[in-house]
Order: structure tokens, then sequence, then C-alpha cells
């Protein structure tokens, strides 16, 4: 065997370990090292506690909890996400089975009547015994292998999986979403039921007023003028309560949809109204940097990042010849089909194939720029990502402190204000006041009450938000810790260093 014969495969051999393109380096974002609201966050007086994992337990609502796990079950976007994940598996196996040889097993028979009328039919037709019928029998097993010498399909195979790993992340990104959305509409949908409840004592009691106002008018103990007043705000209350309503069946018909229903299917037993949920204490809040490992549409986005970086060795990869080995075994025969397996109807054939761009360098090169482009967008689209999603957290904190102080101040104030009303609806009855002043109380009480159930509810949902920031509601071993870890000193200075690896 000759030298050349033998430098072919060794040269072959040590290019098989060598892939074009940059060699993947995960990024990390510039973060601060913990979140500036996490230490007002601990000063919450809040009795209940909730865990990241199913932080809708600890809002100590059986209902709420138990809509959020019907939801993850029945949800259609969830349904959709794992849609999905099924198309981004079955890309993944197509990239696997690039990289192996494949066979085909082929078989025909067939019979022809040969014209006596062209060249060939009267040559054969001038041989004596010629039979005008012909039959032919072939069966062939054939195989090919695209030898992946650069590293082109192992580039396309590892920007599959990458792409796979970010479907997963993104169906578990889909499912804190629902389970948020869910909590979030029910707390809204107790919230507005709350201040309906506020808005329909008060007509209560302004209608009551206007009975005691009547009575005395017609005793002739009261001017019209006051009568008219009090109507007056007994249906500005009144006009308070259509929108309410509105507001909670649109918040019904949400909710049940989120649960993967036609809108009105648990209208009854949401129609029971019930307190706002408490928003629990929030366990471990961990640091910015640990949301790149918790959340997973950060997860997705590096994944995503991941592929692209692979894909510009895919291109890369144009630029160097491919080559193929292709080979046939078989048996064909033209006489009888007991021929066919025969030493004598046996045949083969191999094949080395060769392909090679080589007037189209222009054209790989746009394709390479395209891939280098995409590639350093979606590195600006995780780095933006891990800051919002830091963003995302402190404002959810800040929300659910403030919005609880404000519930408290309120709460004071409410009190204050319905002793205020009793005191000046006696003192009207004494003549010592106006009627304007007891009506003035009744605005006040039913504004700052209102105010305070809308405190209540932001502050509910800004608890939700922030288990949401935080990656709240899967668990993180599923995800980033079974992400391929690659080797290599930590990226901090963006995409040129990341080049460093091109071929």
């Amino acid at each position: 065997m000759s030298h050349r014969t033998l430098a072919l495969p060794l040269l072959f051999s040590l290019l098989a370990g060598c892939a074009v393109g940059p060699d993947y380096v995960r990024p990390v974002p510039n973060l601060p090292d913990r979140f500036i609201g996490e230490a007002a966050l601990g000063q919450r007086s809040a009795t209940a506690n909730a865990e990241l994992v199913a932080w809708w337990s600890g809002f100590g609502d059986a209902q709420l909890a138990g809509y959020v796990e019907q939801a993850l079950k029945q949800n259609l976007d969830l349904a959709q996400a794992s849609a999905r994940v099924a198309q981004a598996r079955a890309g993944l196996g197509a990239a696997n089975a690039a990289l192996l040889p494949s066979g085909n097993l082929g078989a025909q028979a067939a019979r022809a009547y040969q014209s006596v009328e062209t060249p060939l039919g009267q040559v054969l037709n001038a041989q004596p015994g010629f039979d005008r019928y012909g039959n032919a029998y072939e069966a062939n097993l054939g195989a090919s292998w695209e030898l992946d010498i650069f590293g082109g399909l192992r580039r396309g195979r590892e920007a599959a999986l990458a792409d796979y790993q970010a479907s997963e992340a993104g169906a578990a990104a889909t499912r804190l979403a629902v389970a948020a959305q869910t909590a979030d509409i029910y707390i809204t949908l107790r919230g507005l039921q709350t201040r309906l409840d506020i808005a329909r004592r008060q007509v209560a009691t302004q209608q009551e007023l206007v009975s005691k106002i009547d009575l005395r008018y017609g005793k002739g103990l009261a001017a019209e003028l006051q009568l008219r007043q009090a109507e007056g705000a007994l249906a500005q209350v009144r006009a308070s309560v259509p929108a309410l309503e509105a507001g909670e069946a649109a918040a019904m018909n949400a909710l049940d949809v989120m649960l993967g229903t036609a809108p009105g299917a648990h209208r009854a037993e949401l129609a029971t109204a019930a307190a706002i949920p408490v928003a629990p204490r929030i366990g471990v809040a961990g640091s910015p940097a640990e949301l790149l490992r918790r959340r997973p549409d950060l997860i997705a986005a590096e994944r995503r990042l991941a592929a692209s970086n692979a894909r510009i060795g895919v291109a890369v990869a144009e630029y160097y010849p491919k080559l193929s080995l292709a080979g046939t075994l078989g048996s064909a025969t033209s006489v009888a089909s007991g021929n066919l397996f025969t030493g004598g109807a046996s045949q083969a054939a191999a094949l080395l194939g060769l392909r090679w761009r080589l007037f189209d360098f222009g054209r790989i090169d746009a394709q390479i720029e395209l891939a280098k482009g995409q590639d350093a967008e979606l590195l600006a689209a995780y780095r933006l990502a891990a800051l919002r999603a830091t963003e995302d957290v402190e404002n959810a904190f800040s929300a659910l402190v403030k919005r609880e102080e404000q519930a408290t101040v309120l709460a004071q104030g409410e009190a204050s204000l319905g002793r205020a009303r009793g005191a000046s609806f006696a003192a009207y009855e004494r003549g010592v006041v106006s009627l304007i002043e007891v009506l003035q109380a009744d605005e006040s009480l039913l504004r700052v009450a209102d105010a305070r159930a809308q405190a209540q509810t932001e502050s509910a949902r800004a608890a939700v938000s922030a288990f949401k920031a935080l990656g709240g509601g899967w668990q993180a071993s599923q995800g980033a810790d079974q992400l391929p870890r690659v080797s290599g000193p930590k990226d901090a200075t963006g995409l040129a260093s990341r080049r460093q690896g091109t071929r």
C-alpha cells in the first residue's frame, strides 16, 4: 500500500475531530450582587411562607391553588408549547441522523414488449428466435454516508440540540406565565368582588339616608334641596356598580379561558365572593446572577444564542469540500427470476463523491455574515433579557412593599372615617351640621374603602409578579443544571471574545 493511500485516511481522521466555526462560551451578563429591594422585603410582617416551586399554595386560598393546578394541566398555551418541544425534538433527531450512514433497499420487476420498427428492434428481429417480450428483475441494497470532515453536520446537530433545549425552557417559561396569569386573574376577581361589596354597602347606606331625609321632608323638617342632594349622591354610588360588575364578568371569562374551558364554565362557583388572598412571605430571593439559572425564559434565550453560534460553523463549513461515500450491492437478470440471486446476476458499485462550492464564495461570505449578525443580535437580546429580569424583580419587590404600606394606612383611614361618618350623621339629626357634611363623609369613606381594597389587590398581584420574576413554579434542576457545560473561561466582554474559536 502506498504512502499516499495511507495519508488520505490519516488526514481524514485528523480533520474529523475539528469543527469549523467559533466554539461557544456562555456569556456572563454584568449584574449586581444582590437586589436593592431585598432588605425592605425582609421587613414585611407576612405570616405565611411560600416555596418558590409551588408558590401559589402560600396564599392560603385553596380555590386559588386549585385553579392554578387545573390551568397547568389543561391550558391551551401549554399545549402549544408542548407541541413546539415535539417539533424541536424531531429536528434534533434529523440532525443526529444526518451524521449516520443511510441505507436503502430497492427492487423492481419489469416486462416489456419490443417494437420491431425501431433500429434496435429491427436488429433484434433479424436474430433467429427473437422474442418481442422481455423480462427484467433487479434487487439492490444501497448505502451512503457524508463524511463530516470539517464539522458542518456536527455544528448543525449542536444547533438543533440547543434549539431543543430552548424549546424545553420555553415550555417551562410558558408554565410560569400560565400559573402567574391564572393567579393574577383570580386575585383581580376577588378584588373586584370586594370593591363591589363596598359599593353595594354604600348604596344601602345612601338609600337609608335618602329614606330618612325623605321622611323628614314629608314632615316639613327638611328642605327639598337636601333630598335632591342625597338622591344625587345615591345615584353616583349606584353608577359605580355596573362598571365593577362588568369587570367581574370579564375576569371570570378570562379565568375560564386560562383553564381551557368556555366562558361561564366556572361562573357559578366563582359567584360567591371571597376575601382577597394575602401575599405570603417570599422566603429566598437569591441573587440576580441566580436568575440566569432559575428563570426558564433566560435559559431559553441563552440556548437560542448557543444555537446561533453553532450556525456560524454550519455556514463556515460551506467553504470546504464535502466528501461522501456510496455503495450498492445487488442482483439483476433479464431471464427467469430464479437466476436473480445467482453468482452471475450479482452486481456491485462503489462511489466516492465530492461537492465543493468553488465559485460560490461570495454567497457563502454573505451567509456567514448573516449568521454572525443574527448571533450578535441574540447576544444583545440575552443580555437585555437578563437586565429586564432583574428589573422585573426590583419592580415587583417595590410594588409589594409599598402597596402593603398603602393598604395599612388606608385601613387606618377607613376606620377613622367610618367613625367620623357616624358622628356627622348623629350631628345632622340633632341639627348641628348640614346634610352636605354627611354626604362628604360618605363620599370620603367610600373612596378610602375602595382605595384600600385596590391596594390589597395590587399587593397580592405584586407578590405574584415577584414569584414569576424570580422564576418560581418549576424545578431549576430540570433546566439549567442539565444543560451542557462549556469548558473554558467565562466571557464577559461580548461577541469579540467568542470569535476567537473561529477556524
